[in-house]
């Protein structure tokens, strides 16, 4: 079954519930930036969204640098943004 890209407006609606979250690559994509103590919490983190990744079968997009984590979210099989991405970041959001 396809996976459905978000409507302008569903995309709105999400983003209102993700408020620390940013559109990004068109609206095709969301964003956030999360910084913590040091390396090893940072990496705990990264662990932590492996595990949420890899049972959703949705898999995000990272940069690590020392304390920081960069994350993207995209449905690359929708063409931009989908519930599944709404889902992960909400996920990821929970981890804090």
């Amino acid at each position: 079954m396809p996976i459905a890209e978000l409507t302008a407006a569903e995309r709105t609606a999400m983003m209102a519930g993700l408020p620390e979250w940013q559109l990004a690559r068109d609206d095709k994509a969301i964003e956030r930036t999360f910084e913590f103590a040091d390396f090893s919490a940072a990496w705990g983190f990264v662990a932590r969204i492996a595990l949420l990744a890899e049972k959703a079968d949705h898999h995000p997009e990272w940069f690590n640098v020392y304390n920081r984590v960069e994350i993207t979210l995209t449905t690359h099989d929708a063409g931009g943004l989908s519930q599944r991405d709404a889902d992960m970041a909400t996920a990821i959001d929970r981890l804090l």
